[in-house]
């Protein structure tokens, strides 16, 4: 992430240091919001401005990836992991990361079927949890 950032021609400042720091920590899908407090929490100097620049350009290089979750705030994770798929709960909000072969295999297929082969894609389940 600090490469991409220079590569722009961004200062790597204490405080992106840290944001990316706090990016490369996430185990969740954090928004901009929460990324913000968290990387405030450990440099006060953070500023909001300075977490949307960095994002923005972070996603450009591709080194993060925007998930845009239904009615809710852009989310963020780093890019650098495997090929996985989103389950969002309704109530809670929370994101599952998953990954299925079957669904794979069936996304290919149905492709193939229509006479394409699939560059990207991404998949988004809206769940409520079973009662």
């Amino acid at each position: 992430m600090e490469d991409a950032l220079r590569d722009e021609g961004v200062r790597l400042t204490r405080q992106r240091k840290v944001l990316l720091r706090v990016l490369a920590d996430a185990d969740d899908h954090p928004d901009a919001n929460e990324l913000h407090r968290r990387a405030h929490s450990i440099e006060p100097n953070v500023s909001l401005a300075t977490v949307y620049r960095t994002l923005s350009v972070l996603e450009e290089a591709g080194v993060i990836e925007r998930h845009a979750f239904e009615g809710k705030p852009a989310r963020f994770e780093t890019a650098d992991r495997p090929h996985h798929d989103h389950l969002i709960d309704l109530e809670t909000g929370d994101v599952v990361e998953f990954r299925s072969e079957k669904i794979e295999r069936l996304q290919a297929e149905i492709a193939a079927e229509l006479g394409y082969d699939i560059v990207h894609h991404r998949l988004e389940l809206y769940a409520r949890r079973k009662r």
